[in-house]
């Protein structure tokens, strides 16, 4: 534990108040380490204020490392079934094949997600009803369009045709997580030279409109992003941190998944500029509980 960061009374008891006030734990975490604590001192010290028999040296109870950990425990996350180390997930309907899967951080990258009906026909529903695409706003529960965010884009209802209904429970299997606990589908159109900048898809937990966010389902806990074309070149999701680039190609998908709001997760990711034609996908955001 840091000396310069020293647990004291009126830090348990700012804690208390947050906690009173309505803030989850895990925004609480997410704060405090935004503010420069360390993420041990800072899950130390609430768990001291949710069990007061933990103040005291940490040698002297052991108990209290049980308590950190499972205070700084991240959520429980979707995750396909790679067991066996099979090259192709029986879905269903559909054969999808694994093409690259990291442990840290998670990302996996699926070929034949979709098929080509698939995905000309989501492109031609969506097609109308596209608008300029928005990103979350810094102080309230809505919207706001941003110069980062260069696509056009709608969303489908949850279940809104049978088209959206075959796709959403093929997600729901292939990374074995329920349905209702997912955003509504949104499909995207990147024109030429539209880009999405590097971001997190979690929502920020010092941002004042998360916590009205994060009644409708809490955090955002994994994304799928399903192409449903090939552009001539560019477009590609790039993990800058990792130094990845996943290449759209039509029918493909990548999926990533973050057990906290917090960049260690790796999870920095944003759309490449397009070069040459256009880019079209569909976006799946996974909440932690259901979405309503």
């Amino acid at each position: 534990m840091s000396a310069q960061q020293l647990i004291t009374a009126e830090l348990r008891q700012w804690i208390g108040a947050q906690l009173a006030q309505g803030c989850s734990q895990e925004q609480l975490l997410a704060a405090m380490q935004s503010s420069g604590w360390d993420a041990s001192v800072a899950a130390t010290a609430l768990a001291q204020t949710l069990d007061p028999s933990l103040v005291q040296p940490m040698a002297a109870n052991p108990a209290i490392s049980q308590a950190v950990r499972d205070v700084a425990a991240g959520s429980a996350v979707p995750e396909p079934d790679l067991s066996g180390g099979r090259p192709v997930i029986r879905v269903g309907d559909r054969e999808v094949r694994v093409l690259l899967s990291l442990r840290h951080p998670r990302v996996v990258v699926f070929g034949g997600l979709l098929s080509d009906e698939e995905c000309d026909a989501m492109v031609a529903q969506s097609e109308a009803r596209l608008a300029r695409s928005e990103t979350v706003a810094a102080k309230d529960s809505g919207s706001e369009v941003n110069a980062a965010r260069t696509s056009e884009g709608m969303f489908f209802e949850r279940g809104e045709n049978e088209l959206i209904r075959r796709i959403e429970a093929r997600l729901a299997a292939l990374i074995n997580w329920p349905v209702d606990h997912g955003e509504g589908l949104q499909v995207l159109r990147y024109r030429p030279g539209a880009e999405y900048l590097p971001h997190y898809d979690y929502f920020d937990p010092g941002m004042s409109s998360t916590p009205a966010i994060l009644k409708r389902g809490g955090q955002r806990v994994g994304t799928l992003v399903m192409y449903l074309n090939t552009p001539g070149a560019g477009g590609a999701t790039i993990f800058p941190d990792i130094g990845l680039d996943v290449l759209p190609v039509k029918g493909n998908a990548v999926f990533f998944s973050y057990d906290r709001p917090q960049p260690q997760t790796l999870t920095l990711h944003g759309g490449a500029p397009v070069r040459e034609g256009e880019k079209w996908v569909a976006t799946k955001w996974l909440r932690q509980g259901v979405f309503v």
